[in-house]
């Protein structure tokens, strides 16, 4: 699980050719932070009066962030039990770009998918590039369609495998790329670190990854996040409700009406989840879902983007992925990882920077000079 952080945010094991508004460290930070010193001497300057509470910041980025129009070509792909993932092309990408331009894997949040403001933005900032990107939507998700009585997990990464072995299937000569968002951040990081396929990707980035869902389901539950809680749960059960004809006969230990009108995410783990992924319990689904247990497993250069608050020596600022959660000694013994918190952000917020208040996270711009940074990296070796 999570390594225990100390209140204080100054400590001998901190990194400070950094701006001090910034928490840097990881064992590659010799590696990693030279490519991104132009942000990283920056202070984090979160925008008036939207960034002083991390709930505002959240919803307002939610809901009045900018969605840039993008056409996309959207691939239905079966996978090995016959469910079915949808992946989100940029229109015309497959014949306007090189075979060999580096790809960007795109995985949303826990209901999120391709529609999404902070996908979109990366997604556009990426191809403007020459960047070839690619949305994975979970089943259900963007209107994905439902083909089994199965959807997906926090623990389940076979979907993910049959993605990547796809895509790199149809580019060979192309290098592989993820960025992953809260619940995508977390299965990403599992794959990176558990999964043979994780030699496919040549660099990734994590953001807002709860990093522990033990933790997170309890914050969840505590004052102002139990809205959070409902909000999420009420998306589970709405992309449920559209496919409930596949779960009409399915029997054994499903509860499909508690999933089908579940008020918090529990009920739909209780419900569904568990059940269709082999666990006992709600419980044991959370513990063997934590994405901090691979950690230390992760060989695939990685950037880890977390926003916290410290407030008298409390931290408190995402909601849904809590700073006693971020496997801190983990990164900074790994080589091949590095981990930035920002002061503030609350969650997929970041309202901060040049495009502050309604246009790209604060995080864009720097993640894609990390990504640029290790395909120039990649490129030299190969050639």
């Amino acid at each position: 699980m999570a390594t225990p952080v100390s209140n204080t945010r100054t400590t001998s094991n901190h990194f400070t050719d950094h701006h001090p508004s910034l928490e840097v460290l990881g064992g590659a930070h010799d590696s990693f932070c030279p490519a991104i010193n132009t942000h990283l001497n920056r202070p984090y300057n979160h925008y008036p009066v939207l960034a002083t509470n991390h709930h505002i910041e959240t919803i307002f980025a939610a809901f009045f962030r900018t969605i840039p129009d993008v056409k996309l070509k959207r691939e239905c792909l079966r996978t090995q039990d016959d469910g079915t993932v949808t992946l989100d092309w940029v229109s015309g990408d497959s014949r306007n770009l090189p075979e060999n331009s580096p790809i960007l894997l795109l995985l949303p949040g826990l209901t999120g998918g391709s529609d999404d403001s902070y996908v979109r933005h990366m997604l556009v900032r990426a191809r403007n590039k020459g960047w070839r990107v690619v949305v994975f939507n979970s089943r259900g998700c963007a209107d994905s369609p439902v083909t089994t009585p199965k959807m997906y997990s926090a623990s389940f990464l076979g979907d993910l495998d049959e993605v990547v072995n796809h895509v790199v299937n149809r580019y060979p000569n192309a290098n592989l790329y993820g960025v992953g968002w809260s619940m995508g951040a977390n299965i990403l990081v599992q794959y990176l670190g558990k999964e043979p396929g994780a030699s496919r990707f040549s660099g990734a980035v994590s953001m807002c990854n709860p990093f522990d869902l033990v933790m997170s389901e309890e914050d969840l539950c505590k004052g102002f996040n139990k809205i959070y809680n409902r909000s999420l749960a009420k998306a589970l059960s709405s992309i449920l409700k559209k496919h409930l004809m596949l779960f009409e006969d399915i029997g054994g230990d499903y509860n499909i009406p508690l999933a089908a009108n579940a008020k918090i995410i529990r009920d739909y783990d209780e419900g569904l989840t568990r059940v269709s992924f082999g666990f006992k319990s709600v419980d044991e689904y959370l513990q063997n879902s934590c994405s901090a247990n691979y950690i230390k497993h992760v060989r695939t250069p990685l950037l880890c983007i977390q926003a916290i608050l410290f407030t008298m020596n409390l931290a408190k600022n995402d909601p849904i992925a809590p700073d006693r959660a971020i496997p801190r000694e983990d990164i900074k013994e790994n080589p091949n990882c590095l981990l930035i918190v920002t002061p503030k952000g609350g969650h997929l917020g970041w309202v901060a920077g040049e495009n502050a208040p309604v246009g790209c996270p604060w995080t864009d711009p720097m993640v894609m000079d990390f990504l640029r940074h290790l395909e120039n990296e990649k490129s030299s070796t190969q050639q």
